[in-house]
């Protein structure tokens, strides 16, 4: 008898803000395939070794968190206060567990601290002081704020306030007296869906939330079936671009739903959401899912997503732009 075949694999994204091709320069765009590339063989290597799919979401989102060229833990947007306040989640798809935290400060990777929350407390989601107390209990070191001050961030949040951008605008490139030609990409949130070799499925969503929002906003990074969404019965979703909108459509639900009740594949349901559903009700963005074969989908409305995926061979693929 041939043994079985031992099905895995992980997607990630970067988030769908994407620079302007004219804007991307060749330096730059391998720095953010060689994060990607990072991200996937972090996950990729706990998922060969026979570890959960919640650890290879936790661990590839956490190398993002690290690097200051995405919107989330080191490179986190700025709130029209000039402060950062991060948001995360993560779901177990064997047993709907899940666990959030919003507008935390001092939390270096917020995905672990969602993991935690999950895996460490009765609660779903915790907020602000209240999650960094917890964070505390649980021996997770608080960083400064000045750990999340990024040039390039908050230079952006400057030239916004100067040009009066209303929330969620675009601050379009190529201004003659702006000296952030290159750095006008507001948002980059970031997520990994996986499927482990036990057949479970997990996915993860971290972000700065979207530059220049008030303070106190909460986005759908850090609310389950928006943001986030894993159930073995179907896939495991997360997804990016402006909260409000994936909040209102509870995105990443959404796609589990079309799978189960309409039958649709997991590329068909993302793509229904994302390109149809998403937009029609004036939104956008992207999202990453994975359905319970292993099969990757990805799906964004816009010019690209930082993205990329990685199956049981080893093989990385990443991509940013939509061809």
């Amino acid at each position: 008898m041939a043994p079985k075949e031992v099905r895995f694999g992980l997607a990630i994204h970067g988030g769908s803000g994407v620079r302007d091709r004219q804007e991307m320069t060749p330096e730059l765009e391998r720095d953010y395939c060689a994060v990607l590339r990072e991200c996937l063989t972090a996950g990729y290597e706990l998922l060969r070794a026979g570890e959960s799919s919640v650890a290879a979401v936790e661990a590839a989102i956490g190398v993002m968190e690290d690097s200051p060229l995405f919107n989330c833990g080191k490179g986190a947007a700025f709130t029209s206060a000039g402060t950062n306040e991060l948001d995360a989640s993560i779901m177990n798809g064997e047993n709907l567990a899940a666990g959030g935290v919003a507008g935390v400060k001092h939390i270096r990777n917020p995905i672990s601290l969602a993991r935690l929350v999950m895996e460490k407390s009765p609660h779903v989601l915790m907020i602000g002081e209240g999650a960094e107390t917890f964070a505390q209990a649980q021996g997770m070191e608080l960083a400064s704020a000045d750990y999340f001050h990024t040039e390039r961030q908050w230079k952006n949040l400057q030239e916004r306030l100067k040009r009066k951008i209303p929330y969620g605008g675009k601050l379009e490139p190529g201004v003659p007296d702006s000296d952030t030609e290159h750095e006008y990409v507001s948002h980059g949130t970031v997520g990994a869906v996986a499927l482990d070799s036990a057949g479970n499925l997990a996915a993860g969503t971290s972000t700065g939330g979207r530059m220049n929002k008030h303070p106190g906003r909460v986005g759908d990074s850090p609310i389950i079936g928006a943001g986030t969404y894993a159930s073995n019965e179907a896939c495991a979703v997360s997804t990016t671009g402006l909260g409000e909108y994936h909040m209102r459509l509870l995105s990443a639900r959404e796609v589990a739903v079309l799978m189960i009740y309409r039958g649709l594949t997991v590329q068909d349901a993302l793509d229904e959401v994302i390109r149809k559903k998403l937009v029609q009700l004036g939104g956008g963005g992207g999202a990453v899912a994975m359905d319970r074969q292993g099969n990757a989908a990805m799906s964004f409305s816009g010019k690209g997503m930082y993205r990329g995926s990685v199956g049981p061979d080893g093989r990385i693929t990443v991509a940013v732009y939509e061809s």
